[in-house]
């Protein structure tokens, strides 16, 4: 069963009150879900029976139906198993729906209008439902039907041309960065429409493409492209227009310097490397002269960084307010101190496991960090409470609805 944690009285969740079926599978949907049970909505997500969500097969094994990949997509929801491609599924979907404020769903172009799940039909039964649907292209474009897969995208979108550094081939992020942002942008148009919702009564059908959310995010590189009208410079760790800014390896361990505007870069040569020098030459002295002769400072800079201890540096910078740190590895960063104090990485029970690491919605309201209440679910742990609870299916029914393999119930 799922673990639903303890909560201190005075929490006030934003979207207390709301309900939401989500319909979706992998990523970008069940983030978007996510996202709205973090803010205090009651999310149902709809699995198939045997398997499930694809992640619950991706990653590494928690308890007997979780995986690592499932669970950073799935906390704060419960599950219910329906197979859609049956009739009765399909009919409980429906006598669900008067009950829901959202659905999400991530059915190729098409599918959701097969299976009787389109918004036409849905609307029909729920007149101010929000539809929220992501796909992978627009369905007003012809490439409508092509599955959208968060790598494809990244290379489509010019998001893999601007990644790595000059010479190398393309380079995917190391998350799924489209998904993401998708799922992120798709929760803020449920957040517009349920508050339009709330002053009107009216619904809304929204419409999610990775592609055109892949393109949104390569942000001020692709309006350098447009603006030079070809593809611009890769500088890997360093930044487009801000020097120094990015990696650099101390005499001990690499380290992370962002010097953001002159007065800091005034304090980094006076201050921090002590060479008063540098930001005295009128090629170093602005940021937009040192992004030209860049080839000339770096190379300068690299030097002297190298020849110090990586703590000396960052002493200097902190007392300077220069901002930099430490390049921590991610099990680093996961356990160090800094994270302890957010409180954004917690470990949890299990009701097989024993324990899960879950991370904490990183959302802070009035001071306070909204917390998990639930762990991510057990594969069908809710199917019966959800169902007799907002349907009254008696014990019988559900049995023989088992028995024909259109839902599962936990034992």
């Amino acid at each position: 069963m799922s673990s639903q944690q303890e909560l201190p009285d005075d929490i006030d969740f934003p979207l207390e009150g709301v309900r939401v079926l989500d319909l979706s599978r992998v990523f970008a949907g069940p983030l978007c879900g996510q996202v709205l049970a973090d803010f205090g909505a009651e999310v149902i997500k709809v699995e198939h029976p045997k398997r499930g969500d694809d992640t619950r097969d991706w990653g590494h094994r928690i308890g007997k139906t979780e995986t690592t990949y499932y669970n950073s997509m799935n906390r704060n929801k419960r599950s219910i198993t329906l197979d859609l491609q049956s009739a009765e599924a399909i009919q409980i979907i429906y006598d669900l729906l008067p009950q829901f404020d959202v659905v999400i769903h991530n059915f190729k172009h098409g599918g959701a209008d097969k299976l009787g799940l389109g918004y036409d039909k849905l609307k029909s039964i729920k007149p101010d439902l929000i539809y929220c649907s992501v796909a992978g292209y627009s369905s007003e474009t012809p490439e409508a039907k092509r599955p959208g897969y968060d790598l494809v995208i990244q290379a489509e979108a010019g998001l893999m041309a601007i990644n790595g550094v000059e010479g190398t081939p393309p380079l995917k992020f190391g998350m799924a960065v489209v998904d993401m942002m998708t799922g992120m942008y798709a929760a803020q148009a449920v957040l517009a429409a349920l508050y339009r919702k709330s002053r009107t009564g009216r619904g809304r059908k929204i419409e999610m493409a990775l592609y055109d959310c892949g393109l949104t995010i390569t942000g001020y590189y692709a309006l350098d492209a447009m603006q030079l009208g070809h593809d611009t410079q890769r500088y890997g760790n360093a930044h487009p227009s801000i020097v120094p800014y990015g990696l650099f390896d101390a005499a001990d361990g690499a380290l992370i310097i962002a010097v953001g505007n002159n007065s800091q870069f005034d304090a980094f040569c006076r201050s921090v490397i002590e060479r008063p020098d540098i930001v005295e030459d009128p090629r170093f002295s602005t940021n937009v002269e040192r992004a030209k002769h860049r080839a000339l400072i770096l190379p300068m800079l690299t030097e002297i960084i190298a020849s110090k201890p990586r703590k000396l540096l960052l002493e200097r910078m902190h007392a300077a307010g220069i901002p930099c740190g430490e390049a921590a590895g991610l099990h680093e960063a996961l356990t160090s101190e800094r994270t302890r104090q957010a409180g954004v990485f917690q470990q949890m029970p299990h009701p097989v496991a024993g324990q899960t690491w879950v991370f904490a919605p990183p959302y802070r309201l009035d001071g306070q960090l909204l917390p998990i209440r639930h762990t991510p679910p057990v594969l069908g742990e809710a199917t019966r409470e959800v169902l007799q609870q907002l349907l009254n299916l008696p014990e019988a029914e559900l049995q023989a609805l088992q028995a024909k393999g259109v839902l599962t119930l936990p034992a």
